[in-house]
């Protein structure tokens, strides 16, 4: 799979090889149907042609280094010029140059993209720009699948149809649809992403070993939906907070994506009551007695809510809507009920 999508970026790229070439090896110039330049890594000289059009001796995008013997593609080139590793972090930057508006032609070589280091907070960002509103994808198909249908304010929830996924370093890269959360700070600057991949029909995660990874800074940071206020329920995944959403759809949530972080979230200054999403086990009994201390220590009301079996997705899967409410309804402040859960009602 990934090789066949390797072959196919080349070929986008070659069909526009004068434009690579400006951007990722502008210290050459154009040499009839050539491009010149000293090596793949962009030095200055004239060893190196990259063909520029389709000939008889072979497509466009096509190079030799007649110095050293060396030859590849324009994948090749974005790889080597920006000092890439990862043939991930490569397909990505020739996604977004691929993306750019015509005039992109026209731009000097001093304005194109730096490379993003693997995993960073700028490759979060470059990430979720690639995606699409999760309206009418798989993305929806798969949380509708899971019980979840108030999917209004979820624009930090994107979908992207050809998501890279790597176990670990040995394995070769395969694509796999996948459900793309961006991380945000209090000022709603993205600082990470998490990914799930899914099936592809979107009926559930994907059959691969490793479903879920996040990338970027998290700590502190989480996957937001509504606007903030003055009571904010914060827990670990996306599900089971969206699942909480789902019968109170008027209330500020995080998702802080493990028990570790959900402990470190950080507070509005509006914030004055905090209800703790807890999981079941005792990595969700950490996070919300660290919670309770530092909401104590700042003046914010921290109450648990605790769900009937693991997790809040759970009890929705297998209780129903009606019955989460019902679980829910006597967990919050009586103020909240009124002014939360009856609209869903």
């Amino acid at each position: 799979m990934a090789r066949r999508h390797a072959s196919d970026l080349a070929s986008r790229l070659g069909r526009q090889a004068e434009a690579v070439c400006k951007r990722y090896l502008g210290a050459g110039r154009r040499q009839g149907s050539y491009w010149q330049v000293g090596d793949v890594r962009n030095t200055p000289g004239q060893s190196m042609f990259v063909r520029l059009k389709d000939t008889a001796k072979g497509p466009a995008g096509k190079w030799t280094d007649a110095a050293t013997g060396e030859h590849g593609d324009l994948l090749d080139v974005i790889r080597e010029s920006l000092g890439l590793i990862d043939f991930a972090d490569v397909a990505e930057e020739a996604h977004i140059f691929l993306s750019m508006p015509p005039d992109h032609e026209s731009e000097p070589k001093q304005h194109a993209r730096t490379p993003a280091s693997s995993g960073s907070a700028e490759t979060a960002r470059r990430l979720i720009a690639m995606c699409q509103p999760l309206g009418g994808t798989l993305v929806e198909a798969y949380l509708r699948g899971r019980g979840i249908t108030a999917l209004h304010v979820c624009g930090s929830l994107r979908f992207h149809s050809r998501c890279y996924y790597r176990p670990d370093e040995h394995s070769p890269t395969e694509t796999w649809p996948a459900m793309v959360a961006a991380v945000t700070d209090l000022t709603d600057k993205i600082t990470g992403a998490h990914r799930t991949w899914l099936a592809p029909d979107g009926s559930g995660k994907a059959p691969i070993d490793i479903q879920r990874k996040a990338m970027g800074d998290l700590l502190g940071h989480a996957v937001r939906f509504g606007l903030p206020g003055n009571v904010l329920a914060a827990g670990e995944g996306i599900e089971s907070v969206l699942s909480v959403r789902d019968v109170m759809p008027g209330m500020s949530a995080a998702a802080a994506l493990s028990a570790a972080h959900l402990a470190a979230i950080q507070f509005h200054d509006a914030l004055r009551r905090l209800y703790v999403l807890r999981d079941n086990d005792l990595a969700g009994d950490g996070a919300w007695h660290t919670l309770l201390e530092r909401a104590n220590a700042v003046g914010v009301e921290a109450i648990a809510l605790s769900p009937m079996l693991e997790d809040f997705n759970e009890d929705l899967r297998t209780y129903g809507r009606d019955a989460l409410m019902a679980h829910l309804r006597v967990q919050l402040a009586p103020q909240d009920v009124a002014r939360f859960m009856l609209v869903a009602a």
